[in-house]
């Protein structure tokens, strides 16, 4: 069922709701539109793509693992036993897909922090208006989705009513008594930004794309901030750290926090080696890893979804989608060049 409520009727099954949920979404802080708990449609910025991901919400930027003594060791829990509605779009819904693969599915064993965040999440899809300038969604083929609980359209006069869908049962009663209407979320069909994605249909290529001159040119265009990673949906790398109380003391907690493949520390050994330690082999191993290493384990879609954020939060003006892009033309190149050498063999 689909219906169209005000904006303070929508307040009112927002309150509701909230006691038995905790509510997110974009909101505006004094700099950034970052995720945080709401309890209004006022507070939620649909207008503008938000800069950071929703995934800070189920995936915490720090996150404590576990409690230790000199004698025990317990797992944290979780103090808010409400779950939890997540506004966000088709894109990060996409990208959420994603990192369920990488910590659900990954090795066989799921992560047991991650999953019990996870379980608890409900999804409420925000129909988006239009493309945004940084926007390469239906390249990546993640403009659209299904898998949500709500969907949301937001007026687009002062005064207009929201459309609202309700897909899951559980979620019905909450609007009782509201007016019925004919409302199916729509997606994007076409960015204003187009990217090509590589083909990389061989491993062949793989030792010849590493070799590429092009990724030295992030040698000096890139500072190794970690930003792009920062802001990314499906970006799930972290560091585990013990930190003791007190000097002497056996007592303390294990923590993770995210961290970020593009760090110069990232990939330091014990004795101060570095696997990578040049920002052009960083860029080479997330790109890489964005486009073809996820898609080849998992079989299904490349992890990058399109959603732009790396290239508005990018200090230097790295934009990754033309890193994707130019990676497409240079693969088509190399097999070419391939195709040629072979025709050459079979002529000689």
């Amino acid at each position: 069922m689909s219906y169209a409520i005000g904006s303070a009727g929508m307040d009112q099954i927002l309150a509701e709701l909230s006691k038995k949920y905790r509510i997110f979404a974009p909101k505006q802080g004094k700099q950034y539109i970052r995720y945080g708990e709401v309890s209004s449609v006022g507070e939620i910025v649909w207008q503008e793509k938000s800069h950071f991901s929703p995934k800070e919400v189920f995936y915490p930027i720090v996150q404590t693992l576990l409690y230790f003594t000199d004698t025990e060791c317990r797992e944290s829990e979780i103090k808010d036993e409400r779950e939890i509605l997540l506004f966000l779009r088709a894109c990060d819904i996409n990208g959420i897909r994603r990192l369920d693969q990488m910590f659900l599915k990954n090795g066989g064993q799921a992560d047991n922090f991650y999953q019990r965040m996870r379980e608890k999440v409900k999804f409420v899809l925000m129909e988006c208006a239009e493309s945004f300038e940084t926007c390469f969604c239906v390249s990546m083929g993640s403009n659209v989705a299904e898998n949500y609980d709500l969907a949301v359209r937001f007026p687009r006069e002062a005064g207009g009513e929201l459309a609202v869908e309700v897909k899951d049962p559980a979620l019905e009663p909450y609007f009782a008594g509201q007016k019925p209407c004919a409302f199916t979320p729509e997606f994007i069909r076409e960015n204003k930004k187009q990217v090509q994605v590589p083909a990389i249909s061989s491993r062949d290529l793989v030792p010849e794309i590493h070799a590429l001159p092009f990724w030295k040119e992030f040698d000096e265009k890139c500072i190794g901030c970690g930003g792009c990673n920062t802001v990314c949906i499906t970006c799930s790398c972290f560091d585990t750290a013990d930190i003791v109380y007190r000097e002497g003391s056996r007592d303390g907690e294990r923590r993770r926090a995210w961290s970020s493949c593009m760090l110069t520390d990232f990939t330091t050994m014990a004795g101060g080696h570095s696997v990578r330690a040049a920002s052009g082999d960083k860029m080479r191993f997330k790109t890489m890893h964005k486009v073809y290493d996820f898609q080849r384990r998992f079989g299904e879609e490349n992890m990058c979804v399109g959603c732009g954020r790396c290239d508005m939060r990018c200090p230097k003006d790295i934009h990754f989608s033309e890193t994707i892009h130019t990676l497409a033309q240079e693969v088509e190149r190399l097999k070419a060049e391939q195709g040629s050498k072979e025709g050459g063999y079979a002529n000689a």
